[in-house]
């Protein structure tokens, strides 16, 4: 067993970057701690249908599971600003406020060289675009249609209900829709977004 850190600045995806490292460097190995902050969390309660989605300063408290090429199994538990704590299976979406340290096991005995990057530890993978759009909302289907024609990737956050809203207004301190993040950080809607995706910036990488 070998342990390797896997430090992530801000607005990396937790789940995305670990599931990067082992496509790209082959790891089979499982999380041994972590200490840092996030910005987002979207993780499964167990029995519930939908996604919970926090926003705000969100302290983690434990990340657990298993990792390999092409299946990235995680735990998450975190605290809000009132220590009450959550946590379920982690999802897509879950975004790196100030930073993530994470130390992983790296298994030995599994049959394969390891041969990481270490231009890998501090990713930000993708997607790092995120726009949070609503049902029925013209503005939000235009804009996912460009970025779906553009073949452009992103993480669409649908907005279901007050409690989703509630957060993503926290998150950017704007009650319009649709609402675009890039690396973390709140740009604008989607005029804004058009300026920066008309200038030819890359967004995929």
């Amino acid at each position: 067993m070998k342990p390797l850190r896997l430090k992530l600045g801000t607005g990396s995806d937790i789940k995305l970057s670990l599931e990067n490292l082992c496509e790209k460097s082959n790891i089979n190995g499982f999380i041994l701690g972590v200490v840092g902050d996030l910005s987002a969390a979207v993780f499964q309660c167990p029995n519930k249908p939908d996604k919970t989605i926090l926003g705000g300063k969100l302290e983690i408290i434990t990340l657990n599971g298993s990792l390999s090429p092409g299946f990235v199994h995680l735990h998450l538990s975190i605290s809000d600003t009132n220590c009450q704590v959550w946590g379920g299976h982690l999802e897509q979406g879950s975004i790196v406020s100030k930073g993530v340290d994470i130390l992983i096991a790296v298994l030995s005995d599994v049959n394969h060289e390891l041969s990481f990057d270490p231009k890998l530890l501090d990713i930000k993978s993708n997607p790092r675009l995120e726009v949070a759009t609503l049902p029925d909302c013209p503005w939000s289907a235009k804009i996912t249609k460009l970025l779906d024609s553009s073949k452009t990737t992103y993480n669409n956050i649908l907005v279901k209900d007050d409690n989703d809203f509630n957060i993503i207004k926290e998150r950017s301190g704007s009650s319009t829709f649709p609402q675009v993040f890039i690396d973390g950080q709140y740009i604008g809607g989607y005029n804004e977004f058009l300026s920066y995706f008309s200038s030819g910036k890359h967004l995929n990488y």
